[in-house]
Formats: C-alpha cells, sequence, structure tokens
C-alpha cells in the first residue's frame, strides 16, 4: 500500500469526469443567468468557465470524495455535486493569489488580471488597462467564492446533511483567507524564521488541500469521532508536505510541468520553508545573495540559476526532501490507526504519494 495504483485515485469512480459534469452544468446556468443580466457579462462567464474548466488536479474534491467513502459514504453524484464546490473554491484562492503575486500565467496561459487588462487595453477603453485588470480579477475571485456556496447547496444532497458539513467548509475558507493574509504580512515584513514558514504554510495550504477536504467527507458521511481524529492526523501532515512540494517546484521546477515561469516563488519574494533553510544553514555570503535576489521581479534566468545553486548547496532542498517524506509518513501511519472502506483507503494513500511525488 505504498505504491501509487496504475488508476490515478481522481479518476477511480469516474471521479474527474463527474466533477467536471457538475461544474459545467452550474456555471452554464450561472452564465445564462448573467446574460440574462446583461451581454457585456458574457466575458466574466467565459473566463470563470476556461479558468475552472481549462485544467487542475482535482485533488482536494479527490480528498473529500475518498474521505467520505472511507467513512462509509454511499456513492451518488449529489455528493460528487457537493464535493465540486471545493474547485470553484480553489479557483477563488488562484485568481486571487496570481494577483497578489503579480504573475503573468496560471496553467500556462495569461492569468485572470493579465486577460483582462489584455481585454481593456485592445478595446481601447480609458483609465489603466491594469487598474481594470486588477478590479476585475478581484470580483471574479470574489463570484468563484459565492458560487462554492450555491454550487454546495444545490447539489441536490438533503439540507441536514449539508448542514452537518457547513462548518468544515466554512472554516477551511476562513483558514486559506487568513493563510494568504499571513503570506502577505510576512513577505512585507521579511521574516525568514522556519516558524513563520510553517505557519503560512499551514494555514495557507495544508489544512485547506488537504485535511478540511477530508474532514468535509467525513462530515457529509457522519463519520465518528475516531475517523475525524485520524483523518486530521493524515489530512495536516499530508497538506504541509504538499505545500513544502508546491514550494520545491516554485523555484527547481519545469515551466514547460507548472505552467509558471522558472524561478517566480524568488521573484515573488516566497518566504517559503525552502528559503527559510536555506537562510538558517547558508553562510553570509549566501545570506546577502538569497535575500539580495529574494523578492526582485527583474530576477534573470542567470539570477535564478545562481539562487537554486545556492539554496541547493546548503542543504536546504535536501532538508525539505526529506521533511516530505517524514510527513508523509506521518500522514499514513495515522491512516493505518482507523478502520476505512478498502478502496477509499488505499485512494487516500495513493492520494498521499501522488500530492507529495508530483513535478506540476
Amino acid at each position: 500500500m505504498t505504491h501509487a495504483a496504475p488508476v490515478s485515485p481522481v479518476d477511480r469512480a469516474g471521479l474527474r469526469q463527474r466533477i467536471d459534469k457538475a461544474l459545467a452544468e452550474f456555471l452554464a446556468g450561472q452564465r445564462t443567468w448573467m446574460t440574462g443580466v446583461d451581454d457585456a457579462l458574457m466575458p466574466v462567464a467565459e473566463a470563470i468557465e476556461a479558468f475552472v474548466l481549462g485544467g487542475g488536479k482535482r485533488l482536494r474534491p479527490a480528498f473529500a470524495y475518498w474521505g467520505y467513502r472511507g467513512a462509509g459514504g454511499v456513492d451518488s453524484d449529489q455528493v460528487v455535486t457537493a464535493l465540486a464546490a471545493l474547485e470553484l473554491v480553489q479557483a477563488s484562492a488562484l485568481i486571487h493569489d496570481d494577483l497578489m503575486d503579480r504573475s503573468d500565467t496560471r496553467r500556462g496561459k495569461p492569468a485572470v488580471h493579465r486577460r483582462f487588462a489584455a481585454r481593456h487595453q485592445a478595446a481601447g477603453w480609458g483609465g489603466d488597462a491594469n487598474g481594470f485588470g486588477d478590479a476585475a480579477a478581484i470580483l471574479l475571485g470574489d463570484l468563484c467564492l459565492v458560487w462554492s456556496d450555491g454550487l454546495l447547496h444545490s447539489s441536490g444532497l438533503d439540507p441536514r446533511t449539508v448542514a452537518r458539513a457547513r462548518p468544515v467548509f466554512d472554516e477551511m475558507r476562513t483558514e486559506v483567507t487568513v493563510g494568504q493574509y499571513l503570506d502577505v504580512l510576512t513577505q512585507a515584513t521579511g521574516d525568514t524564521s522556519l516558524e513563520r514558514a510553517g505557519m503560512v504554510a499551514r494555514y495557507k495550504s495544508a489544512k485547506y488541500t488537504v485535511e478540511r477536504p477530508v474532514l468535509l467527507g467525513a462530515a457529509l458521511a457522519d463519520a465518528p469521532a475516531e475517523v475525524l481524529a485520524a483523518y486530521s492526523g493524515y489530512g495536516l501532515p499530508l497538506g504541509e508536505a504538499f505545500q513544502l512540494r508546491d514550494d520545491v517546484l516554485g523555484v527547481f521546477g519545469d515551466p514547460a510541468q507548472t505552467g509558471k515561469p522558472a524561478g517566480d516563488d524568488l521573484r515573488e519574494g516566497k518566504r517559503t520553508y525552502l528559503v527559510a533553510a536555506a537562510l538558517e544553514t547558508t553562510d553570509e555570503a549566501g545570506r546577502e545573495l538569497l535575500l539580495g535576489g529574494l523578492g526582485d521581479p527583474a530576477l534573470d534566468e542567470t539570477g535564478v540559476a545562481r539562487l537554486r545553486e545556492m539554496i541547493s548547496d546548503s542543504g536546504a532542498l535536501a532538508r525539505t526532501e526529506q521533511r516530505i517524506a517524514v510527513l508523509t509518513d506521518a500522514a499514513l501511519a495515522a491512516l493505518a490507526t482507523v478502520d476505512l472502506e478498502t478502496e477509499a483507503r488505499q485512494s487516500l494513500v495513493d492520494l498521499a504519494i501522488a500530492a507529495t511525488r508530483r513535478t506540476d
């Protein structure tokens, strides 16, 4: 049970296709409503559809679905539709994240704020094109967050079942939002401690990526306390490992696979665990080099390569990889403490491996 199965757990039970179908049907309905208000809203509907349906790993609904099934929940399209709401939360977070980070691309395509700035410029409208793009991204991100409520509540599940899961859904959205603020704050204050990097990772990504989704599925299944405890013990360390893998890819990833320019996290000045570990172990010259390049939007490929070499030579990359392995082992050990439905248990194991060994 430590090797990823040939069929991805996101694809078992036809899950990816069912998630995409639920999202497509919901977004088509929203498009109809918006164009009934004003045809000028069609580009908004098209942009959200392209963003939500044009990519994404669907990991969060998969964690939630197999958490639900593991706790004894019976498969249904209504459950899948409810859990697809997690993708709208994810879309909101990514649209806002790209704006805050001034990222040009997402999945190899223009970020939403860049897309709408280009639309403004091409149309020759008045005012500042970038300001228009920024405003559009804020509003589209907000719209996705609002719609996540709508999809959850229109899923067809019994209202009592939805009410049982609602506190988890609300807490998750609060946690990712405050985590985003802590990330922005940490960049502004220049805090390079491992403690601060860990807190940001925990709230911005760890709880939101794994722990809350599996607990959301467990709540829908009305899981007992021992399952909830095991899921938290699985989800929190695994979510942190997922974020650490993200941090590694943000510095060392291949743009052809990540869809973002090489070294973007360095240009954005991200105070990640990887960066904090490098600053803790390197010499004074290494610190000066890293702090001099960190947060420099003009950092070129040569500069990125120098910082990559410094981070690797400091031992920070190896240290981060080791921590990913330790956290993943802890997650799998927690999962082994409780009885779960067999296919769901294997899927949660395989999801853990896929999430922490990914290259995109």
